[in-house]
Order: structure tokens, then C-alpha cells, then sequence
């Protein structure tokens, strides 16, 4: 029997307590059986997440984690925080993580790690910037993130991971990538997650993915679902691409 794709929303910066039951609510008459249906919401909503979802088929989680455990660290939310709101997965290594609050691989990899010591999924992102594309870098930028993640992963993390391939020139762009380019890439990760003894890792395309292109890149060997940004926001349009990941 093959898996179910695995779909992702990613909330990011948006939402409000009415705005989400409004939302929560849609997804759960929506949602079918045999869906793998996961929202990850910003931190003040992870409770209403808890008592909305709770009971159904769809999971929730978080965009970022904290690498402490504990201690003087203001501002920050450990992994053991998140688990006790009944978070599946959290989003670890995310673009905009990258990019704007400066987080390099060791950290993202130090992030993922402690995901899974809470028996948690770590969603590990990597992608290339578009001038690394164009450079002809995308290979030895995806490769390189990744291989900080798995560089003395634990057990608990090699059994949980689940990695997203999301080209920074895609995300929020309403460009997403081709075919070829997601084939190509997810093989390269796919053969790189296999080499150091990870088998089964599910793999999700992220970048401006919705319901008019699932479909195509759900299709594509090696995509095991989809992290996705905007669309998540539209219970209908998310519905959708659940919709075409059971097609």
C-alpha cells in the first residue's frame, strides 16, 4: 500500500483566535479519510489548535523551536513546550529562519535534534536562493544543509525526519518549480538521505504550491507531500491539494 502524501500547512505570521475557528472548522468537515493533514500555527495558537483538532485526523505543530532545553533564554520555546500542547511536527530551518534571524545549518541542525528528543517530527527545510540557482549551486547548497542535519543525528532523528525541498526563489512568488527541477533534486536528496542510512524519510516540495499545480508536483518520484505557505491559510484551496494528493 502506497503512503498517503503528506500535507503541511504553514501558517507563518497570520491568523487570530476567530479567523482560526473559522478555519479549524473547515478543515475538519473537510478533511477525508486516509488524509495526512498537519497545520503548523504561530506559538499563541498551538492551544486552540489542541482543543480544535483534537480527536481528528489532522495534526498540528509549530514554525520554530528553541535548541535549549531550558534557562535564560527570553522570548524562546523548547521542544518539550511545544510537545506538551501535543505538537506532531515542528518546522525547523525554514527560509525566512534562515535569511532574516540569521540561523546557520549547525543550528538548524541542533533545532531538528531536539525536535526528535521530544518525540516529535523535525520538517527540515533546505533550497537554494536564486542566485545560487543561477550559479548552478543548487546541488552543493541543498546537500550541504542537509548534511548538517545528518552529521551525528540520533536514531530518534533518523527514524522521524521528514525533509522539505523549498527553492527560496519559489516561496511567495507564485513561481514554482518545474518537474525536472523537483525530480532532480528530491533524487539528489533521496540517494544523499539513503547513503547515511535514513530509509523511508518522506520528502515534501514547498514553493508556491496550490491546487492548480498539486497535482503535477505530487506526482513527481521521490515528493512525498507538500509544505505549504499562502494556500494553507484558504481552508477550501488546502482542501484541494489534500484532494489532489488522493488522486
Amino acid at each position: 500500500m502506497v503512503a498517503a502524501k503528506y500535507i503541511v500547512g504553514n501558517w507563518k505570521l497570520h491568523g487570530s483566535v476567530q479567523e482560526n475557528a473559522v478555519r479549524f472548522a473547515a478543515l475538519k468537515a473537510g478533511c477525508q479519510p486516509g488524509d495526512t493533514l498537519a497545520v503548523c500555527v504561530p506559538f499563541p495558537y498551538l492551544a486552540q489548535a489542541q482543543q480544535a483538532l483534537q480527536g481528528s485526523a489532522i495534526g498540528w505543530g509549530a514554525q520554530n523551536v528553541s535548541e535549549h532545553a531550558k534557562g535564560a533564554f527570553t522570548g524562546e520555546v523548547s521542544a518539550a513546550m511545544l510537545a506538551d500542547f501535543g505538537c506532531g511536527c515542528v518546522i525547523v530551518g525554514h527560509s525566512e529562519r534562515r535569511s532574516l534571524y540569521g540561523e546557520d545549518d549547525a543550528t538548524v541542525a541542533r533545532k531538528a535534534q531536539a525536535v526528535a528528543e521530544a518525540g516529535m517530527m523535525p520538517i527540515v527545510c533546505v533550497g537554494e536562493t536564486l542566485s545560487e540557482r543561477e550559479c548552478g549551486d543548487t546541488a552543493q547548497v541543498v546537500t550541504r544543509q542537509l548534511a548538517a542535519v545528518l552529521a551525528d543525528a540520533s536514531e530518534e532523528l533518523k527514524r522521524g525526519l521528514v525533509v522539505a525541498y523549498e527553492p527560496v526563489w519559489a516561496i511567495g512568488s507564485g513561481r514554482a518549480a518545474s518537474e525536472e527541477d523537483v525530480r532532480e533534486v528530491h533524487a539528489l536528496l533521496r540517494g544523499q538521505l539513503e547513503q547515511a542510512g535514513v530509509i523511508g524519510a518522506r520528502l515534501l516540495y514547498g514553493g508556491s504550491v496550490k491546487a492548480s499545480n498539486a497535482g503535477t508536483l505530487l506526482n513527481v518520484v521521490n515528493v512525498d507531500g507538500a509544505l505549504v505557505g499562502g494556500a494553507s491559510l484558504d481552508a477550501e484551496e488546502f482542501l484541494a491539494i489534500a484532494q489532489a494528493a488522493r488522486a
